[in-house]
């Protein structure tokens, strides 16, 4: 009898030799916040880290989305990609308030990790979290609250955590193309935001890229492993969100369209001839400051994805000059042209994608203003 008690009780040790009691009283998870629409940030979602310390009574979520809107010239900061955003720690209760007053979904995975480990991301955010450390400065794409949170794990555990696929093996999606989907009901910001960002975000992402969303960020902890192992348990719904909202009816559109219209019989029908020189003066007055501003936010702010823009091939700033002058333009218009439809090949070869859905009747409407503007000094060429 004692050797078969001997026996038993050296293979149960032979077994659970490697298993150690968890004594650090700590639970860590991914928190991640579906997306809203009531401010322009809100499509994309948040993402968080849960800790709970069952030794000290505490449930606090740590966060690296916070900025001070009563910060000195805030609005000049932003614009100018110089806003410092900062890490920031909050009670489970106060986050989770905020999210079901507004209904949007709110997800949880669970950190499969040893006391050491949970111990290793925790002292991770506390570092993070001193007033030497908390500041950052924001990007949008590259440098953001999902970002600062995915790579939270690498920094900690160095090589032996391997990230999970985030994408299908075969996917081939660029930032534009995924921000877009993001943005399917704020027309007025997509058409904008087209606009502003520039070739960077045509090039295919990477599953490590897509993880500038929380979406994406939940989708590669998921298949994650730590030494081979299994990093995250499943996703548990905490708070369910509110309905899909209808993309309703695309304002952008619709103005871009008038305005082609309007140009169109300005140009088209002699009694509205007036109305053509406003239009034109309208259309080229708004692309010229349009292509002032893509220079702005190209040269002279810290937003990478607002480089190499090259929307700036069909809205010229030096249409501007095209508002004042109408004489002897016929050159200028040819090469505005040939430029139209540089860029339009750029969008067929995925250099830049245009946003056509709302610009094809502006460039429409461009095209026809430059038509009109070589015809005229063709004409005045010959009379003279």
């Amino acid at each position: 009898m004692k050797i078969f008690v001997t026996c038993f009780s050296l293979l149960f040790l032979s077994l659970f030799a490697g298993a150690v009691p968890d004594s650090s009283g700590l639970r860590v998870s991914l928190l991640t916040v579906g997306p809203g629409h009531d401010e322009i940030y809100e499509p994309f979602g948040h993402t968080g880290i849960r800790v709970i310390d069952t030794l000290n009574g505490t449930d606090l979520v740590y966060s690296y989305g916070s900025f001070n809107y009563s910060e000195p010239n805030f609005e000049l900061k932003f614009m100018r990609g110089k806003l410092l955003y900062y890490m920031s720690v909050s009670s489970f209760r106060s986050f989770m308030e905020e999210y079901e007053y507004t209904r949007r979904k709110v997800e949880e995975q669970e950190l499969l990790l040893q006391a050491s480990e949970k111990q290793d991301i925790v002292g991770f955010l506390q570092y993070n979290l001193q007033p030497e450390n908390k500041y950052y400065k924001y990007d949008f794409l590259f440098d953001n609250c999902a970002t600062r949170v995915r790579d939270v794990f690498p920094k900690t555990f160095d090589t032996v955590f391997q990230w999970g696929a985030a994408l299908p093996p075969d996917a081939r999606i660029t930032y534009r193309q995924i921000i877009n989907q993001y943005l399917y009901v704020e027309h007025f910001a997509r058409f904008g935001i087209n606009i502003l960002l520039g070739s960077r975000i045509d090039r295919v992402m990477s599953s490590e890229d897509a993880m500038f969303l929380p979406d994406f960020l939940r989708d590669g902890l998921e298949g994650a492993t730590l030494s081979g192992k299994p990093v995250a348990g499943p996703v548990t719904l905490l708070l369910d969100g509110s309905d899909s909202v209808s993309a309703g009816i695309n304002g952008g559109f619709l103005i871009t369209l008038a305005v082609m219209l309007l140009t169109f019989a300005g140009l088209t029908v002699r009694r509205l001839r007036l109305l053509g020189r406003i239009m034109q003066a309208l259309v080229l007055l708004v692309t010229g400051l349009l292509g002032c501003l893509i220079l702005v936010m190209w040269l002279g702010t810290d937003h990478q994805s607002c480089q190499e823009n090259l929307n700036v091939l069909w809205a010229l700033p030096t249409s501007l000059l095209l508002v004042f002058r109408r004489r002897r333009a016929g050159r200028y218009a040819a090469i505005a042209i040939l430029l139209l439809i540089v860029s339009f090949v750029l969008h067929i070869l995925r250099v830049q994608e245009l946003p056509l859905l709302e610009l094809w009747p502006w460039l429409l409407s461009l095209l026809m203003i430059y038509g009109a503007i070589y015809k005229r000094d063709k004409q005045e060429g010959v009379t003279s």
